[in-house]
């Protein structure tokens, strides 16, 4: 079982249930699963530049991503419908906590200028968006082999009802955000 997970049963779901007042442990929200989705929009002129972010993007989620086309065509950004325009993979259960553990505590202490994470980035339903400027940030990414620094959005997607027991989970999973 994976580190965090443990840490869930044993320690953040007793904690959640004693602060948000739950009488059943089936109500207290939970990690569904991880998005980390990659945008290649020079991928449209040359589709050499999607297989980079494929492969980096695998090394840093552990399975190998979808390639994402567009829906439409716009003719302003010279894209037709059905080119690659960026990759994405769901992480789930072992392999999402796994992520979880290197992203709080290997890949932000790296981030440049890390002052936290915001607490506005919640949709309104329980889930977090996170924006990275830089795939080098992964222990698991060599610098010298990478064709471009390409930014990556990461999606954490909880059953939580509200915002504050989505960031009460977060903060439980030791997540870095900001003091307001």
């Amino acid at each position: 079982m994976a580190r965090l997970r443990e840490h869930y049963e044993k320690t953040v779901k007793p904690a959640l249930m004693a602060k948000f007042g739950y009488k059943n442990a089936m109500a207290v929200p939970k990690l569904t699963k991880i998005v980390i989705n990659m945008g290649v929009g020079e991928a449209s002129q040359d589709r050499k530049k999607i297989e980079g972010a494929v492969e980096n993007l695998k090394a840093i989620a552990g399975q190998r991503p979808v390639i994402t086309r567009s829906r439409k065509a716009i003719a302003n950004f010279k894209l037709r419908e059905g080119q690659p325009v960026g990759c994405a993979v769901t992480l789930r259960k072992t392999r999402m906590y796994e992520f979880l553990d290197r992203l709080v505590n290997v890949a932000l202490p790296r981030v440049r200028d890390f002052r936290g994470l915001p607490s506005k980035a919640f949709d309104g339903s329980g889930n977090y968006n996170i924006g990275l400027k830089e795939q080098i940030v992964f222990p698991e990414i060599d610098y010298d082999k990478i064709d471009k620094v390409r930014g990556m959005n990461i999606t954490i997607c909880t059953t939580a009802k509200s915002d504050a027991e989505a960031q009460a989970l977060l903060a439980a999973f030791d997540m870095p955000f900001q003091k307001n």
